[in-house]
């Protein structure tokens, strides 16, 4: 029997590792593991990669790619903020049949556009909180992108469940939907509902945003 517990609560790790990747914020994998993540619409195209050197703490490096949904030319306006992060746990609890995580995420890097002239310096720290067990999942996150006279801060929020419970050598489907909203870039709230597949150590999620834009996500650790 302590063995059958032992085997659930790994479990439940692996998976409130695979389902808080999904989150803007950017968490981590295991001590020693490389995580690589990606997240690509029309308007948003970001994709990043850290290796964890302790059991909390993980270095890398990303680049985020956005784009105003303003469809006129002369209006729109695009960014590229290549960055350096550093992601830590701060707090973890561990449930029965649950986990809970507590993030912090800080990137600092250039940020370039074609209407910036110049580039700029830019320093984006957020911070991130998750809820999961083997069948539910709520998160919500907060990531600052600012620069001198910009200001593109971001909060996402997220929840979803499985459609049934499964091995960790099975693939699990999930339903996600997903809320997020960039400070400058768009004046709408974007929802994503998305369609994810979990299997051991990645996931892939696939959906159509209500600004009827496709959206693909992965995330996998090796």
């Amino acid at each position: 029997m302590r063995a059958r517990w032992e085997f659930a609560r790994q479990l439940l790790a692996v998976f409130g590792l695979l389902a808080s990747a999904a989150a803007h914020a950017g968490p981590m994998g295991f001590n020693g593991s490389t995580m690589a993540m990606g997240d690509f619409s029309p308007n948003w195209q970001e994709a990043w990669v850290n290796h964890a050197i302790s059991p909390r703490d993980a270095f890398g490096a990303g680049v985020v790619a956005m784009r105003s949904d303003d469809r006129r030319p002369a209006s729109q306006l695009s960014r590229t903020f290549s960055e350096l992060t550093y992601t830590r746990l701060l707090h973890r609890i561990n449930g029965e049949h649950s986990q809970a995580n507590f993030w912090f995420v800080g990137g600092a890097g250039r940020l370039t556009g074609h209407n910036l002239g110049d580039s700029k310096t830019m320093l984006a720290p957020g911070v991130s909180a998750d809820y999961e067990t083997t069948r539910l999942y709520v998160s919500a996150s907060v990531r600052l992108y600012r620069a001198p006279g910009i200001n593109h801060d971001f909060v996402a929020a997220r929840a979803g469940f499985s459609f049934y419970e499964a091995d960790y050598d099975e693939t699990q489907p999930w339903l996600v939907v997903e809320a997020r909203r960039m400070r400058g870039l768009s004046e709408k709230t974007e929802i994503t509902p998305m369609l994810r597949l979990i299997h051991k150590r990645y996931f892939v999620e696939l959906g159509v945003s209500s600004m009827r834009q496709a959206r693909a996500n992965f995330m996998y650790i090796f």
